[in-house]
């Protein structure tokens, strides 16, 4: 579910610092986004373990226990694992399509048979989509 980078060094009174990065995505809006955090492993006065999230320098909470939408605010968040979101936006911008060029379609012409004109009914254009008897 997540990166481990390791160890990488002590900030402040953390006892170890581990580095995470997860994907999420909004069951709500369908905003994707990815975000790295940086584990701060510390022990309070009375020898109790705990731990602090950090995320672009601020202190933030868990992204495990409620993560939040950035986009709705919306709570129904799936979280994976690291690059799930850039490869799905890789991907998307592989497969575009250009559009087709505008106006209308130009249909192919039947040729009439000789003698009078073919005068259409609704039956004749269903006749290809009605199933026969067996």
């Amino acid at each position: 579910m997540s990166d481990t980078a390791g160890q990488t060094g002590l900030r402040g009174t953390a006892t170890a610092v581990v580095h995470e990065s997860y994907s999420f995505a909004c069951m709500r809006c369908g905003h994707g986004w990815e975000q790295s955090y940086e584990i701060e492993h510390h022990t309070d006065v009375q020898g109790r373990e705990f731990v602090l999230y950090v995320a672009d320098g601020e202190v933030v909470p868990s992204p495990l226990s409620r993560p939040c939408c950035h986009n709705c605010d919306g709570h129904v968040v799936r979280i994976m694992r690291a690059g799930q979101v850039s490869s799905v936006r890789g991907a998307a911008g592989r497969r575009q399509h250009p559009a087709p060029p505008a106006g209308p379609a130009e249909a192919p012409r039947v040729p009439a048979p000789a003698g009078e004109p073919h005068h259409w009914h609704l039956s004749d254009l269903l006749h290809p989509f009605q199933r026969r008897a067996s």
